[in-house]
């Protein structure tokens, strides 16, 4: 492998495309290595042996994973366009910021081959429950029915009030330029919309969060964000059927 810049990735995973943004906005130039998950390469059980999830990226043959990570890496190497702010308290804001979108919002539909989330499957009365552990609300929403997507779908839409609060008065949550919080959130505004395609809810509200709605479609739709993006008929294709695996019942 050259000893510049290697990302390693999966085509669908919202993680990898975030990683690309970061890289974009730096103009970094780098090497990008497709995984054909869920098989996995040896080059990704070697450089990231803990997870085995992508993305990685190698930079003079060390490697990094966890996409927030590589972020904010690739953010302190090359400083051109710069993510983080400079003032330490709204670093730590930023940083907040973007785990309340990873942790509160969305898990991920699919990052890398695994699932992004643990199933309990218990037999009473000869028939199948699951239960969801620790999942947040759009992915249940994803994978649930009835009464209990309608709830997730509720909480999502909560969330996703909440974190518009860090957007006002301000073009991007970075300000003026796209930053950190944009990168790490900047997916929700497809997949969210993914999800409400595949299961019929209503997850991002333009009455009642304007500004989040009008900021996903105005970021979505940049050059730079926009030609890191997939296929949108694809990614549905993609997803309709993860979701059939993860609602198929247990055998």
């Amino acid at each position: 492998m050259a000893q510049g810049v290697t990302l390693l990735g999966y085509w669908a995973s919202p993680y990898t495309i975030r990683v690309k943004w970061a890289l974009k906005l730096k103009e970094v130039e780098y090497e990008y290595v497709e995984e054909h998950l869920p098989e996995k390469s040896n080059l990704l059980l070697q450089y990231n042996p803990v997870h085995q999830k992508v993305p990685v990226l190698v930079h003079g043959g060390k490697p990094l994973a966890e996409s927030l990570v590589i972020i904010e890496y690739i953010d302190d190497v090359w400083k051109q366009h710069p993510l983080l702010p400079q003032d330490p308290h709204e670093r730590a804001e930023a940083r907040f910021w973007a785990k309340f979108a990873d942790e509160k919002v969305c898990v991920l539909l699919d990052c890398g081959g695994t699932f992004c989330f643990r199933i309990f499957v218990l037999e009473l009365n000869g028939q199948w429950r699951y239960y969801y552990y620790c999942v947040p609300p759009i992915m249940r929403s994803f994978v649930t029915e009835g009464e209990e997507k309608a709830t997730a779908a509720k909480e999502a839409r909560e969330h996703l009030k909440t974190l518009e609060g860090a957007l006002q008065g301000k073009q991007f949550f970075g300000g003026e330029t796209i930053g950190f919080v944009d990168v790490a959130a900047g997916w929700i505004g497809i997949w969210a919309r993914i999800v409400e395609q595949i299961t019929n809810v209503n997850l991002i509200d333009e009455e009642t969060m304007p500004l989040l709605a009008a900021w996903f479609a105005f970021f979505l739709e940049l050059p730079i964000v926009k030609q890191c993006l997939p296929p949108l008929d694809r990614l549905l294709e993609h997803n309709r059927g993860f979701r059939k695996t993860l609602t198929a019942p247990s055998t």
